[in-house]
């Protein structure tokens, strides 16, 4: 008789969850819930436990001029903020960010853009490239969150296309030509119909919401809770 060793794999999902995370590119505490929601994941999948995740749109300041707004100044009209408290309230967010993960390098001068285009090209890459849809929201992050660029600007949305893995003539003739503005226009009324006024919203299995940034240990007891009664 021969010994052999255990041999040990990784299980095969018992359960995959489709999550639509409806979130806006220029939304802080959404970097903060996508790193907390991607980190329960991991621990998970040992359980058997993946989802398919798709980003949906959700437009913060919808009329928001070409230019965009200075970060002090729009949260001081938004919210009644002094620059002070918007200053706390950066270092905060942050802090969780870099929990998840995610270099966040919001200042004083940064700015807060429309966001229209950029999810027209999340919408592209959901109905081209699925696999790379996240790709582009974390690319799309980076190039406000990390570099402060301007995310009405083409090229630093193409950039940002080319960077996930996706191809740039394609992207920017996407945005020259109006593609999928209807579609993103759709998905915004639809998910507003359904009760989603804040981001992120995480929405598992179309039916079970978790609101907000959470930490990880939040999206992993409702996840695993979630995979029990589905």
């Amino acid at each position: 008789m021969t010994d052999t060793a255990p041999q040990t794999s990784t299980p095969a999902p018992l359960k995959t969850l489709k999550i639509d995370f409806v979130s806006d590119v220029v939304c802080p505490w959404c970097v903060v819930g996508l790193g907390g929601l991607e980190t329960a994941l991991e621990r998970l999948e040992p359980e058997g436990i993946a989802a398919d995740i798709a980003f949906q749109p959700f437009e913060l300041n919808p009329d928001m001029a070409p230019e965009g707004e200075g970060i002090v100044e729009h949260i001081g009209r938004k919210y009644g903020s002094t620059p002070e408290q918007s200053a706390a309230n950066r270092e905060m967010i942050k802090a969780r960010a870099a929990e998840a993960g995610f270099d966040m390098r919001m200042g004083e001068t940064s700015r807060i853009w429309n966001t229209f285009d950029a999810h027209r090209l999340l919408h592209w890459a959901h109905e081209t490239a699925p696999d790379k849809q996240k790709a582009l929201k974390r690319a799309l992050f980076t190039a406000h969150f990390t570099d402060n660029r301007n995310l009405t600007d083409a090229g630093v949305l193409t950039q940002a296309a080319e960077a996930a893995g996706l191809d740039r003539a394609e992207a920017a003739e996407v945005l020259a030509s109006g593609r999928y503005a209807q579609a993103v226009r759709q998905a915004e009324q639809l998910w507003r119909s359904r009760g989603i006024n804040s981001v992120p919203a995480v929405v598992v299995e179309g039916k079970y919401l978790i609101s907000g940034g959470q930490p990880a240990e939040a999206f992993e007891q409702a996840l695993r809770q979630i995979a029990k009664e589905a």
